[in-house]
This record gives structure tokens, C-alpha cells and sequence, in this order.
């Protein structure tokens, strides 16, 4: 074995490839599985125990010489290939192409944008939620309908967490950790089990506000939304509040906006009626303001939350939700910037 060994070894240093074709026939001879390296570990089993100690160190030299020979060669093959290949001539003009944020993002940024104006800062917090921040602090009883499987993406391994089902839980945790004046706004990626389809995804995006402080009413948040409505759509969108129920805001609406579509004259966008709901809104409950350890006696506040996607949809009069999570070049070439 040790002839055998020291023979190899010879041919390993003297071995050169011009190509690639000849290191993999190098490499099928001596470490594939039929090589001539396992045949000798095979064999390894014949020799004498006290000798065993010796050769086992031959034999790993030899399977190092082998590797460090194929990788050595490769080195120099690639460098061979880049050095002889196409030359590019680096004074022509680029070729690559400008791309462009997604719609998601460009609404997202607005919304912010808007908001920021009017002294709303950005508050962000886990995508992973525990039940307190989640529902409980938001005045969720035990039985309502969000906390069952079939909204909820609930952790296996720990059923206190679950895939937050939206961003109020990052107001929870800015309430814990401030006191009012509180303003803010807290943009994010939500999750809910519901079946993907033109108008509904178990992924999506949400903003949600909200500002606390004493003497805050509900005019207050039908200005603010005004504001925003028009500094979003046109200075011509009209606004309506229709009531509603959410468990931590007292009293609760929906709004919704002047179809900017047709004018409020009715199309397949608004089905007719000249109005779209964009968001939920409502004044805090008291009780979510003593749940973060906020006075309601002496503060009020306003929350209000909307998914980016519808409103992305009506800006750019996409009909269908899933094309936001495909990818598709087509689609988001139509978002370049104007050169």
C-alpha cells in the first residue's frame, strides 16, 4: 500500500489539465467512488493494527494532495478563462435600465409623507405578537370572532404568539413606553388566514394613526382624515362617516371617499353608489387607554387604520390585489420614474 501511496503521489504532482474536462477525469480517477483513494481506504481494513496509525496518515495526505491539486487547477483554469474571454469595451454606454419602487412602496411613502406634515412621527414593532399587545390590551374579549383560527396565524410551539393581525398592536407599545402628547403613525406588513384572491391575500399592508392628548375629538379626526383625503386623491375629494363597530375605539365609523374614478357619478370601481371605504376610524376606548397605563379620565384620542393595497388599487386603478405579490416586470415597469 505504501508503493502504492508514494506512486500516486508522484502522479498527482506531476499532473497538469488544459481544460476542464481533464481535472473532472482526474478527479472521477482518483475520488469517485470507484477511485483509486476509496479502493485504498477499502483495503485499509488488511492492514496490520500496528501499522494502521502510519498509513491512515499516508492515506488522508494522499486525499489532501488529490483536493488541493483539483482546486489549485480550477483557480487556474478560471483565471485562464477571464483573462482570455470577451473583452468589454468599458467606454460604451450602459445598457441596464432604470427600475422603479413598487406601487406598495410609492403609497406607503405618500401616506407618510402626508401624515409627517401634520407632526405625525413613525412608530414600528414585531411582526411577531404576543396575545396582551395583540388583542388583549385592545379590547378584545375572549369570544370575538379575530382571535379564532381561521383569522389568526397562531405560533404551534407557543399559542401566546401569533402573526400580528395588524399594526394597532405597535400603538399598544407606544402607549406603554410614552405619555401624551402621543402622535403617530404605524406602517407595516399584517397577516389573517383568508383565502388569496382578487380582493383579499393572508399578507398585506396597513397604516394605522393614532393621537391622544386632552380635548381630542372626534372633529378632530374627521379634519385630519379631510386633510388627508384630499392631499392624497384631489383637493376636490368629499368625505363621509358611516357608523361602525371596532372593539377599542368609541364610537367607531368607516370613511369613505368621493370615487376619484368617475367624480362620484358611478362606475365598476365604486359599483355605482360614487363612494369607496378606505379605512376604519373611532375614538380610543377608555379601556385601551388604561390598559397602557394612560389616564381616560384626562386624555381622548383618535385611532384610525388603512390597508395600502386598496388604496393603491384605487390610485392606479389596479382591479386585482394578487398582482402586488407577483412580480411580474410587466407590472411594475408601468411605475417607472419619467426620465
Amino acid at each position: 500500500m505504501e508503493e502504492k501511496i508514494a506512486l500516486y503521489l508522484k502522479e498527482i504532482a506531476a499532473f497538469s489539465a488544459d481544460n476542464l474536462e481533464q481535472l473532472e477525469a482526474f478527479r472521477i480517477k482518483f475520488l469517485s467512488k470507484k477511485g483509486l483513494v476509496p479502493a485504498l481506504f477499502a483495503d485499509f481494513k488488511e492492514v496490520a493494527p500496528e501499522d494502521r496509525k502510519v498509513m491512515g496518515q499516508r492515506l488522508n495526505e494522499l486525499k489532501t494532495a488529490v483536493q488541493e491539486k483539483i482546486v489549485s487547477l480550477k483557480d487556474q483554469l478560471d483565471s485562464k478563462v477571464e483573462t482570455t474571454g470577451n473583452k468589454q469595451d468599458v467606454t460604451l454606454p450602459s445598457q441596464s435600465t432604470l427600475g422603479s419602487r413598487h406601487p406598495l412602496s410609492i403609497v406607503r411613502n405618500e401616506i407618510i409623507d402626508i401624515f409627517s406634515r401634520i407632526g405625525f412621527t413613525v412608530s414600528e414593532g414585531p411582526e411577531i405578537e404576543d396575545d396582551f399587545h395583540n388583542f388583549t390590551a385592545l379590547n378584545f374579549p375572549e369570544e370575538h370572532p379575530a382571535r379564532d383560527m381561521q383569522d389568526t396565524f397562531f405560533i404551534e410551539k407557543d399559542p401566546d404568539l401569533a402573526l400580528r393581525t395588524h399594526t394597532s398592536s405597535v400603538q399598544v407599545r407606544v402607549m406603554e413606553h410614552s405619555q401624551p402628547p402621543l402622535r403617530t403613525i404605524s406602517p407595516g406588513r399584517v397577516f389573517r388566514n383568508e383565502a388569496i384572491s382578487a380582493r383579499a391575500h393572508c399578507i398585506f399592508h396597513q397604516v394605522e394613526g393614532l393621537y391622544v392628548d386632552e380635548g381630542v375629538s372626534f372633529t378632530d379626526l374627521k379634519q385630519t382624515l379631510l386633510y388627508f383625503a384630499r392631499e392624497l386623491f384631489s383637493e376636490n375629494t368629499k368625505i363621509r362617516f358611516r357608523p361602525s363597530y371596532f372593539p377599542f375605539t368609541e364610537p367607531s365609523a368607516e370613511m369613505d371617499v368621493s370615487c376619484n374614478i368617475c367624480g362620484g357619478e358611478g362606475c365598476n370601481i365604486c359599483k355605482y353608489t360614487g363612494w369607496v371605504e378606505i379605512l376604519g376610524c373611532g375614538m380610543v376606548d377608555p379601556n385601551v387607554l388604561e390598559a397602557c397605563n394612560i389616564d381616560s379620565k384626562k386624555y381622548t384620542g383618535f385611532a384610525f387604520g388603512m390597508g395600502i393595497e386598496r388604496i393603491t388599487m384605487l390610485k392606479y386603478q389596479v382591479n386585482d390585489l394578487r398582482l402586488f405579490f407577483e412580480n411580474d416586470v410587466r407590472f411594475l415597469n408601468q411605475f417607472k420614474p419619467a426620465r
